[in-house]
């Protein structure tokens, strides 16, 4: 276990000197909370109670979907995997603390977000936070998956960035934080609810932790569990 918590520390410590996590997890997020926020406000003043959703939503979604995968694709892809294997070390180890550790940094930018709003753009606070921060957990595990999938999976850095952008983009544009779902037209509709980034954004909202907005997001979860085990297990029968 010892050994565990030294990995995590380890992984926590590389993270921070690392310059894509740094740009998806805090620079490019608070950018955009920072200048958008105060557009959105400026056109659309009632978004003051939905503005902590949105911006941690494309928080949580940059940091998980396009700063996640090439870490793990560089831990997998190079010699850090038969580092492990000379070692001894479960070859789930590194999945599990750059899981974690990015759901540290995650954690951190969403809270920044929850405590500017207010001061800067005199957003509203979520009205139950213990629901709230029930939905952002769920929403960032899941988010994570996504991202350990994509990384497991795709190993070329240019692909991954592409594939990453794929995910990215609908799930922002298509998840309701941009604008209101209703203006889309159903087939468009229809495809943003399958990206978990719309559920994740109504989970979070007042009195929108329910199970109607949480079953897709535990069956996701389900499946990315399934093949994030499938892929490591891949990895170490190599």
């Amino acid at each position: 276990m010892s050994g565990f918590w030294y990995g995590l520390l380890l992984q926590l410590k590389l993270d921070i000197r690392s310059k894509t996590l740094l740009i998806t997890c805090y620079i490019v997020p608070l950018i955009f909370f920072l200048l958008i926020g105060g557009i959105f406000i400026s056109v659309m003043p009632e978004m003051k109670s939905t503005l902590i959703q949105s911006m941690i939503v494309m928080n949580i979604s940059m940091g998980a979907i396009i700063g996640l995968p090439p870490t793990l694709a560089e831990t997998y892809g190079n010699d850090i995997q038969k580092v492990y294997k000379a070692n001894g070390v479960p070859i789930y180890l590194g999945f599990v603390t750059i899981f974690l550790s990015t759901f540290v940094h995650l954690m951190i930018s969403s809270s920044v977000i929850i405590i500017l709003a207010p001061l800067i753009f005199e957003a509203s606070l979520p009205a139950q936070l213990p629901y709230f921060f029930l939905g952002l957990t769920m929403y960032i595990i899941v988010a994570l998956g996504i991202g350990g999938v994509l990384g497991l999976v795709v190993k070329n850095r240019a692909k991954l960035t592409m594939v990453s952008q794929l995910v990215f983009l609908p799930s922002i544009m298509l998840s309701g934080i941009m604008f209101p779902i209703d203006l889309l037209p159903d087939f468009l509709l229809i495809i943003g609810r399958i990206f978990p980034a719309s559920w994740g954004y109504q989970l979070m909202l007042d009195n929108g932790f329910c199970f109607e907005n949480a079953w897709y997001l535990i069956l996701i979860l389900a499946l990315e569990v399934i093949l994030c085990s499938l892929l490591l297990a891949k990895q170490k029968a190599k």
